[in-house]
């Protein structure tokens, strides 16, 4: 069975009560509930791990060698800015695809890119949780 390690970054425990025009009314919880639920739908076993502090997320990234064969992450702002995060997911050999629930191009200028995504295998955009479902689906399908 694969094992799979979604990463969730700052102020994504918040969802469900900021900027609800842009990440939805539904509760971080309950969509990490889903996420999971989707994953053993999917014959994955998923943990979810949500840090506020950018030194945390590298931290489990670098714990997934030999722990988990993928890694979905949405590092929230650090996406825009953390070459230490980029630099994480290029240090291990573990696929990761790079989650946002916002179309990060569809935003303010300094969303529109992403430092992290020359690391990852793919990225998924626009989609709101479904985001995470579809990155479920990319590694049940494509990833070794």
């Amino acid at each position: 069975m694969k094992k799979i390690l979604v990463l969730l970054g700052p102020n994504l425990n918040m969802v469900g009560t900021r900027e609800r025009n842009v990440y939805g009314t539904e509760s971080a919880s309950d969509i990490n509930e889903q996420i999971i639920l989707k994953a053993k739908e999917k014959g994955l076993e998923c943990e979810v791990y949500h840090s506020n502090w950018e030194g945390a997320l590298i931290d489990k990234i670098q714990e997934s060698v030999g722990n988990f064969d993928s890694i979905i992450l949405n590092a929230g702002a650090l996406a825009h800015y953390s070459i230490a995060l980029r630099d994480a997911i290029a240090s291990v050999p573990v696929p990761c695809i790079e989650v946002h629930m916002s179309n990060i191009y569809a935003r303010e200028e300094y969303r529109r890119k992403s430092v992290i995504a020359e690391s990852c295998v793919g990225q998924i955009c626009g989609f709101g949780k479904n985001g995470y479902f579809l990155a479920l689906d990319a590694i049940a399908d494509l990833i070794p």
